[in-house]
């Protein structure tokens, strides 16, 4: 069966005895699952130009989607996640130590500083629980914003997706990145993880995001959630920050908290204090909900976009 986003014309269909879960679902729709396997270009080509830029009825990702730099302002986050823009933003070197970019034709390797920093830091420290280093998917556009393709959120530069596959110990070539594809650590049925994939090193993984003091929330696969929820012994006190998201099978995604630098960074409320490792879980593996087909969604329009963003788009 198919994994994808959750529609949101399916919250309708939630059962009233799961509050929780409606307010989950409501809060995380709008992560949408990226499209990581599609395969990049090594010749990427600029977008044609809109004939109508000022028409509001553009959708704003065809105005952020042909953004090529950040605006050359104070870095700051302006909006919601699922809604807002990137001001400043900064680019993760594609090539580090413990890290790489994949994708590099998209160009979403962009964020708030303090993305950027935390990425770093993460990322040298997955060594020591035996994973060579990160691939690194999408980020942000060099203005945030609304993407083409892919994802409602990563609008303002403080989420990030991780591949399920470590680095390879060497850099990869550009046909790799732009090729190769991540490893899929749920099983084919949906129910679970993989048992001939799944490890010890996932959980390490996982952990390690989850502990660290900025992340608001790592969004995993349901199946993944539950294999954590049975396989997880000693600490657990990290397990309330992994929430469920369809899609997510090849990839984690981390999000961080709004920057002190930022006052019209929209927080999201925080997660409950549970493992969620209950009736909330289990309700992802429901009939009704395995059987939900994906919807189709209205393009942001910049109306609805924090009024600053209007400057961050056309900065120069």
């Amino acid at each position: 069966m198919p994994q994808h986003p959750f529609p949101r014309h399916a919250l309708a269909r939630l059962p009233s005895a799961f509050p929780l879960i409606r307010t989950l679902v409501l809060l995380l729709a709008g992560c949408g699952t990226a499209a990581a396997q599609d395969i990049g270009t090594l010749n990427p080509q600029p977008l044609p130009p809109i004939e109508r830029p000022d028409d509001p009825k553009t959708p704003a990702k065809e105005l952020f989607g042909r953004k090529t730099s950040p605006a050359p302002m104070e870095a700051r986050t302006i909006g919601y996640y699922t809604s807002g823009c990137l001001a400043g933003g900064v680019a993760l070197p594609v090539t580090g130590k413990t890290w790489q970019v994949m994708r590099l034709s998209r160009n979403r390797n962009w964020g708030h500083p303090n993305l950027i920093k935390f990425l770093e830091r993460f990322a040298s420290k997955v060594p020591a629980i035996g994973w060579n280093g990160l691939l690194v998917g999408d980020m942000a556009q060099p203005r945030g914003g609304p993407m083409l393709t892919g994802h409602w959120s990563h609008q303002v530069g403080l989420d990030a997706d991780i591949w399920l596959t470590p680095m390879p110990d060497r850099v990869l070539a550009a046909p790799e990145r732009e090729e190769m594809f991540a490893t899929n650590v749920v099983a084919d049925d949906w129910l679970d993880v993989d048992p001939k994939i799944w490890s010890q090193k996932y959980i390490d993984l996982l952990k390690t995001a989850a502990k660290n003091p900025e992340i608001e929330r790592v969004l995993v696969n349901p199946a993944i959630k539950k294999a954590l929820c049975r396989d997880v012994k000693g600490d657990r006190s990290w397990l309330h920050k992994l929430r469920p998201v369809l899609g997510h099978n090849y990839h984690f995604h981390v999000r961080i908290r709004c920057p002190q630098d930022s006052p019209n960074c929209k927080s999201q409320p925080a997660p409950p204090n549970d493992e969620g490792c209950g009736k909330d879980l289990d309700w992802w593996f429901s009939e009704k909900m395995l059987t939900i087909k994906p919807g189709k969604s209205k393009p942001i329009l910049m109306s609805a976009l924090p009024p600053a963003c209007r400057q961050v788009l056309v900065a120069q």
